[in-house]
């Protein structure tokens, strides 16, 4: 009766205990399970992050060069800004230099055409007695033409003398230059510059010689003046020429 009561019980532990065997293989299968998918999604997970990580860092590069190259536009923009700010000091300079300069003008501009009126009529005054006088050599010359010898051999005679007198003190640039006036006619100032290729000061002073010294008749009624060479002076470059020939 024992013995049997005994068997009982042990069957029933090694029930239990296989329950319980059972129990636990299976949570320990199903552990497994769960720490099986954990470490597949923590994989995941971590691969997730990696990539993130690695955007991350690309566009922290990116914007880093954009950081830098940023950075360098405004360093060259600050130096052209300083240079831009130097030229405008400058211009300032030019400009207060330029407001004196036409603030002297405006304080003289109801001085000025006074002056000019009195220039003007200097000049006029200057013409009109460049004029009378002009007309006054005429006459001299023409009353001198009508008191000279008119017998043919007489003026023949005395012809070479005058020429050489007349012709000694001139260079062979004034005479060219009164020889291209007898061929060509009256011309003006600058028309004998371009031609004798002197400057225009030269040109001005050979011209005021010879109209000084009675080679040349200026007509003032037009500017620039035109110069011509007297009838005299023509009639003796005329006949210098033939006696050349």
């Amino acid at each position: 009766m024992c013995i049997t009561k005994v068997w009982h019980m042990t069957e029933a532990l090694l029930i239990l205990v296989g329950v319980l065997l059972a129990m636990t293989i299976g949570a320990a299968v199903e552990y497994y399970r769960q720490l099986s998918r954990t470490k597949r999604e923590y994989e995941k997970a971590r691969d997730a992050v990696e990539d993130i990580v690695l955007s991350f860092n690309r566009q922290f590069r990116r914007e880093a060069e954009k950081l830098e190259l940023f950075a360098y536009r405004t360093e060259a923009t600050t130096s052209k800004t300083d240079r831009t700010v130097n030229r405008i000091e400058e211009v300032e300079k030019k400009l207060q230099l330029l407001e004196t300069r036409f603030g002297t003008v405006l304080e003289n501009r109801d001085v000025l055409p006074a002056r000019m009126d009195e220039i003007y009529k200097k000049l006029r005054d200057t013409v009109a007695s460049q004029e009378t006088l002009t007309a006054k050599i005429s006459s001299i010359e023409e009353q001198t033409r009508q008191f000279l010898p008119v017998p043919e051999t007489r003026v023949q005679a005395a012809i070479p003398i005058k020429r050489e007198k007349a012709l000694a003190p001139l260079t062979d640039t004034e005479l060219s230059v009164l020889e291209m006036l007898a061929l060509e006619g009256p011309k003006t100032a600058p028309y004998i510059k371009e031609r004798i290729k002197l400057s225009r000061e030269h040109t001005a002073r050979l011209m005021k010689k010879l109209y000084e010294k009675g080679y040349l008749e200026r007509n003032n009624g037009k500017i620039p003046f035109k110069y011509s060479v007297k009838k005299e002076m023509e009639n003796i470059l005329k006949k210098a020429e033939s006696e050349a020939a």
